[in-house]
Order: structure tokens, then sequence, then C-alpha cells
């Protein structure tokens, strides 16, 4: 099997390679309702649905396409939106280069509970007061991108921070504790970043923690703390995700992805991996499949 469809540029008709916000009614209409491939991107994609009917698959998880919602995929998530009706709503997407030339530190966006979450990314469910704010600042994006007004991309730069400081508010789960500072929040940016470099070899949270010079309590409770997971089943679910990926978009048996992910048997790895989604790696992939 071909490896999956990854997006580099930002889609844009401007031709630029660091933003763009497209409607959902005229996407579907383009493609004439017919769902894209499983795809990934190398940077981040919002969708704000005010009516929709359907599925959206992120990363193998499958969640309903419904009335006033807000989804966030992360560069590297695999996903796929199966529209039963035309949505109405917003896609957007930006990259880190257009947070740079902006005036966004990536530091801000690492700070957020909105992507990269690995395991699970459902959507959003704002109160009505909640989405009609998040609708009027894609609007007010979407009217400027679409504008010929001076200084356009600081103005839709500073929108998109207010949209998604709005959603992170709905989001926060599991208010920091006050024994954890807010150098909390440098050390989730730093474990997430060291996992992302060292997963594949490395599973343990006694090794995170001493490359971020602190003990394997202090990094789980702060971890839990700020993303509602420990730092075990964070790696864990980092593990099973780039499992499923390779399994499902690459041609690799088992056993190549076992040594691939680092563990020392197939077996363990078919343990691991049943043990986290009832299902053996060639189950898995049948599955996936054949769905």
């Amino acid at each position: 099997m071909e490896d999956v469809k990854t997006y580099q540029k930002v889609y844009s008709e401007e031709g630029s390679v660091s933003f763009g916000i497209f409607k959902m009614e005229d996407i579907y209409e383009e493609q004439n309702g017919q769902p894209d491939e499983p795809h990934r991107h190398s940077y981040y994609t919002v969708l704000i649905v005010r009516n929709a009917n359907g599925l959206h698959k992120i990363d193998f998880n499958t969640y309903e396409l419904q009335n006033k919602q807000v989804f966030f995929v992360a560069p590297g998530q695999v996903h796929q939106v199966i529209e039963k009706e035309k949505s109405v709503g917003f896609a957007m997407t930006f990259s880190n280069q257009f947070l740079v030339e902006n005036s966004i530190p990536l530091s801000f966006i690492d700070s957020l509970n909105l992507f990269q979450n690995y395991g699970q990314s459902p959507p959003l469910h704002p109160t009505d007061k909640q989405f009609d704010a998040i609708e009027s600042f894609a609007n007010q994006i979407f009217d400027l991108y679409y504008s010929n007004k001076n200084m356009r991309c600081f103005s839709i730069g500073a929108f998109l921070k207010l949209l998604l400081i709005e959603c992170n508010n709905i989001c926060s789960i599991n208010p920091i504790e006050m024994d954890v500072d807010t150098t909390g929040d440098n050390l989730i940016r730093a474990f997430k970043k060291s996992v992302d470099k060292n997963y594949k070899n490395e599973h343990s949270t006694t090794f995170y923690a001493h490359e971020l010079y602190i003990t394997p309590d202090h990094l789980n409770r702060t971890v839990k703390a700020k993303i509602g997971t420990t730092a075990k089943e964070y790696i864990q679910s980092r593990i099973i995700i780039e499992a499923k990926r390779l399994l499902y978009f690459t041609a690799l048996t088992s056993k190549e992805i076992a040594y691939e992910l680092g563990f020392k048997e197939p077996a363990n790895f078919s343990a691991f991996f049943k043990k986290h989604t009832q299902l053996s790696p060639s189950n898995f992939k049948k599955n996936e499949l054949y769905s």
C-alpha cells in the first residue's frame, strides 16, 4: 500500500503557503460531495462547523459531524471528512511560517490544549453564545483574507489568536494544581518535543524525566494537571498512533514495525498493541482496509 498522502502547502487561491480559509459548503460543491482520501498536512487545520451531518476521522478515531462543533487537526495527524450532506462552516489552515511572520510565538500554540493530543482529538461543543463568538472571529478572518486591506495578515493573526484563546478557554480541563506553577507550560512543551524525538526508542517515563532533569513523579503530576493523562499514557498513545499509521499506510510487516518502534521482540509489540486497541496488528489492518 502507498504511504498516506501528505499536503505540504496550505490551500490558498493566492499561492500563499502559510494561511488559507474556505467555506465548507464551497469545498463540498467543488468536490461534488465526494470525500477526500485519508491524508495529513504539514500544517494546522481548524474546522468551525455550524451545520453538518457525517463523520470526521482523525488518527483512526471516528467522530460524528454535528452542528456547532470545532475540530483541531495538528500537523502529521491523518484525517478524513465524510459528509452525508453539504456542511456549513469554515475550514482554516495555517503553518508555523504564518505564526512566525505575524508575531505569534510557536510557544503559544504549544501551550494550548487544542492540538497534538495523541489518542483522542474530539471536537469542542461550545454553547450557542461561545460558538457565535468563535464564528464571529472566523467571519472577520474570512473577510480580511479576501480583502486588500493594509496589514491584513497581521489582522488575521490577531483574530486567529483570539479565536484560539476562546476555544482553549472552553476546553480547559484539570485546572493546574496550586503546586504546579506556570513553568508547567514549558515543561509540557519540552516533554512533547522529547517524546516526538525519542518515542521509537524510549518508552519509559523515567527516561523523559531524566531528560528534563525532574523526578518521574513531578513529570506525571504536571502532565496529568495540564493535559489530563499520565506521562506514561501520553507516551503509549504516541506509539500506538504511529503503529496504526505504519500498519495502514505502509507495506511494513508487523515484525518490521515492532523493530521500527523499539520493541526487541515482535511478540511484545503485538501484545502491547492488542492491550491498547483490543485487536491484533493484523486484525486492525484488515478492519481498517475493509471498513
